[in-house]
C-alpha cells in the first residue's frame, strides 16, 4: 500500500497539507462546543443568571458547530481531489503497462484478472485515501487531544474511559484476526467470477447453441456463490462492530454518570452555588462529550481497520501489475538501420513457452525476399501461428535469429519493427466505431487517409461490395467484436486494414479461412497484382490458399520437413501430400 502512496504527486502532497490545517480546525471546534457547554451547564445552576447571557454561549455553540462544518467539506474536497489524481495515476500506470506486456505477461494474468485491477482494485484504493485522509488523521488527532483536556477531571472517569478504549481495541483486533484472511482472497474470487461473466458473454452463440444455458448457469452461480459467501461472512464480522461501538459509548455515559453521581452524593449537603458541587456536575457533562469524541475517534479508526485489508491487497496488485516488467526490451535501432527492404530470415529459430519442457519450433531457417510469398503449412500444432508470431515480437525467439530487412527484430525499436508490418491475426478483431475507424487504426505514422487510399485498400480485400452496399459507406457503424459481421467480413476488413498502412511485410494468420474458394481465390490475385513489391507470409490450411507460392513450408511438431513449391512437394513430400489429397483431388491438383 505504501508503494502505492508514493505515486501521490508534489501537487496532491499540497492538498493534503492543506487538509490537515483545516482537520486541525475542525478538532479544534468540535473539542471547543464541551467548553461552552459547561459554561452554559454552570449559568443555568447559578443565581441571576440571565437568558441573555446563556444565549451568547449559545450563539458561540452554534459558530462553531457551522465552522466544523464548513472545515469538514473543505476536508472531503481536497481529499477526493487525492484520491482521484491518485487513481487516475494509477489507470494510467496500469494500462500503459500492460499495453507495453508480451503475450507472455498477459497470459501469466489473465485477462479478466487485468481488467479487475484496473477497475475494482483501484476503486479500493481510491474509497481508502478519500476516507483515510479524512479519517487516519482526524481520528488520532482528536483521541489525544480530548484525553488531554480531561486527564485531570477524575481518576474514576479517566480509568473508565480506559477499560472502554481497551474493550474497544480488544473487539477491533478480534474481527481483524477473523476477517483479515478473507479479505486476501475476494479479489481473486472477484477475477474468478469477471473471467465466468466474460467468458459467458463472448460465447454466447456457443451457448445457445448447444443449449449450454445451464451448465454455463452453475459455473456463474458457483463463483457467484463463492463471492456472496465470503462477502457475508466479512459483512457480518463488520456487523458486530457498531453494536460494540454503540455498546461502549453507551456503557461509558452510563458509567460517568454513575461515577459522578456516587462523587456528587459523597460531596457534603448545603454547599453554595459555586462550590465544586456545581464544578462536579459541570465537569460531568463535559467528561461525557469528551468521551464520546474519544470513541468516536476509535470509530472512525475502526472504519478504516475494516477497509485497510481489502485496500492493500488490492495494492498490491495493481503494483504487481506495475511492477511486473515485460520480458520483450525495446531495441534501439531505427529504419536507418537496415540492409534491406522486405525480407523476412529465420536463422535456425527454436522457441519453448516458459513454462514448457519441449520446443514449439526447432531449428526453423528460410529466407523470404521481397515481393516474395511464402507459405507455410502443417497440421493442427505443428508451431504455423507460433512461428509468425515471432517476427513481431509477440514472443521473442529462445534459439537463433528472426531477421526482418537484415536486422535481429530484437534491435529494432517496436515502433519501427512494426511499422513494417501488416498483420492479420487468426481471429480479425473490429474495434467499436465505423469502418473507417478501424481501417484507420491501421494509421503507420503518415498523415489521415483519404477516401480513395481507404477504398483501394477495400478493393483489394474484397470488401468494398458490402461496404458500398451500405448507404453510410465507410462511415457505417461496427459493433464492439464486429458483432454485426460476418466472419468473412471481419477478416476481409482485417485484411484491407493491413493493406491500407502500405507495409512492407504482409503476414496472414489463416487469414482466409472464412472466405469462400471464389473470394479467397479473386484476393489473392488481386494482392499478386496490386502488392507485388509487398512480401506476403502466409499461414494457411486449404492448399488452394497456397498453391502459388514462391515457397511452400512444410511444419510437423515445430520442425521444417519439407521446403520448396508446390509442384516440388507434390512431387517428394509425403506429408504435403497427404495434406493435398485431404483436400483435392489429383485431376484438380494437376
Amino acid at each position: 500500500m505504501f508503494k502505492v502512496l508514493k505515486k501521490i504527486t508534489g501537487r496532491e502532497l499540497s492538498y493534503v497539507a492543506i487538509s490537515l490545517v483545516f482537520i486541525v480546525a475542525q478538532v479544534y471546534l468540535d473539542l471547543k462546543l464541551p467548553d461552552y457547554m459547561s459554561k452554559v451547564t454552570k449559568l443555568i445552576q447559578t443565581k441571576g443568571t440571565t437568558v441573555s447571557q446563556i444565549v451568547d454561549e449559545g450563539k458561540w455553540m452554534v459558530l462553531c458547530a457551522l465552522g466544523s462544518l464548513v472545515a469538514a467539506v473543505i476536508v472531503g474536497y481536497f481529499a477526493a481531489k487525492v484520491a482521484a489524481g491518485l487513481s487516475r495515476k494509477l489507470r494510467h500506470e496500469v494500462y500503459h503497462q500492460v499495453s507495453e506486456y508480451s503475450m507472455a505477461e498477459i497470459n501469466n494474468f489473465s485477462t479478466a484478472s487485468l481488467i479487475t485491477r484496473s477497475t475494482n482494485d483501484i476503486t479500493q484504493v481510491q474509497m481508502i485515501v478519500a476516507m483515510g485522509l479524512q479519517l487516519v488523521i482526524k481520528a488520532p488527532i482528536t483521541a489525544v487531544w480530548a484525553i488531554y483536556k480531561i486527564a485531570d477531571k477524575s481518576w474514576e472517569w479517566t480509568t473508565a474511559l480506559g477499560v472502554a478504549v481497551v474493550f474497544i481495541l480488544i473487539v477491533i483486533g478480534i474481527i481483524i484476526a477473523f476477517a483479515m484472511p478473507k479479505f486476501k482472497i475476494i479479489q481473486k474470487l472477484t477475477d474468478k467470477l469477471n473471467s465466468v461473466t466474460r467468458e459467458n458473454l463472448t460465447g454466447i452463440r456457443v451457448v445457445r447453441a448447444y443449449n449450454a444455458e445451464g451448465y454455463q448457469s452453475e459455473k456463474f452461480e458457483a463463483a457467484n456463490n463463492d463471492i456472496t459467501q465470503t462477502n457475508l461472512f466479512i459483512q457480518r464480522m463488520m456487523a458486530m462492530m457498531m453494536p460494540m461501538m454503540s455498546l461502549v459509548s453507551s456503557g461509558l455515559s452510563v458509567a460517568v454518570y454513575l461515577i459522578g453521581a456516587n462523587i456528587i452524593k459523597a460531596a457534603k449537603v448545603g454547599l453554595p452555588t459555586n462550590s465544586p458541587r456545581v464544578n462536579l456536575f459541570s465537569d460531568m457533562v463535559v467528561f461525557t462529550s469528551y468521551g464520546m469524541q474519544v470513541v468516536m475517534a476509535f470509530m472512525m479508526l475502526t472504519m478504516i481497520f475494516i477497509m485497510w485489508p481489502r485496500a492493500n491487497v488490492s495494492a498490491n496488485r495493481i503494483m504487481e501489475v506495475i511492477e511486473t516488467q515485460s520480458s520483450i526490451k525495446d531495441g534501439t535501432k531505427d529504419a536507418t538501420a537496415t540492409t534491406e527492404v522486405g525480407t523476412v530470415e529465420f536463422r535456425n529459430v527454436s522457441f519453448s513457452y516458459n513454462d514448457a519442457s519441449e520446443h514449439v519450433i526447432e531449428n526453423v531457417s528460410f529466407k523470404a525476399e521481397k515481393g516474395q510469398t511464402v507459405a507455410f503449412i502443417g497440421s493442427t500444432g505443428s508451431g504455423k501461428s507460433t512461428l509468425i508470431n515471432l517476427i513481431p515480437r509477440y514472443y521473442d525467439v529462445t534459439g537463433g535469429q528472426v531477421l526482418v530487412d537484415g536486422v535481429d527484430v530484437r534491435e529494432f525499436k517496436e515502433e519501427v519493427l512494426h511499422n513494417k508490418l501488416g498483420f492479420i491475426p487468426q481471429k480479425p478483431v473490429m474495434f467499436n466505431g465505423t469502418i473507417r475507424s478501424n481501417l484507420e487504426f491501421g494509421e503507420n505514422g503518415h498523415t489521415a487517409f483519404t477516401d480513395e487510399e481507404l477504398m483501394t485498400a477495400v478493393r483489394i480485400a474484397q470488401a468494398e461490395e458490402f461496404v458500398t452496399k451500405d448507404p453510410k459507406g465507410l462511415d457505417a457503424e461496427i459493433s464492439q467484436g464486429g458483432l454485426n459481421l460476418s466472419g468473412g467480413q471481419k477478416q476481409r476488413l482485417a485484411i484491407a486494414r493491413a493493406i491500407a498502412r502500405h507495409p512492407e511485410i504482409l503476414v496472414f494468420d489463416d487469414s482466409f479461412s472464412a472466405l469462400d474458394y471464389r473470394t479467397d481465390r479473386v484476393l489473392r490475385d488481386t494482392l499478386k497484382a496490386e502488392t507485388a513489391e509487398t512480401t506476403k507470409l502466409i499461414v494457411a490450411q486449404r492448399i488452394g490458399t497456397i498453391i502459388d507460392a514462391d515457397q511452400i513450408i512444410v511444419l510437423d511438431q515445430g520442425k521444417v520437413v519439407g521446403h520448396g513449391t508446390h509442384d516440388e512437394l507434390l512431387a517428394n513430400n509425403a506429408i504435403y501430400q497427404e495434406i493435398a489429397y485431404s483436400q483435392l483431388s489429383k485431376e484438380e491438383l494437376a
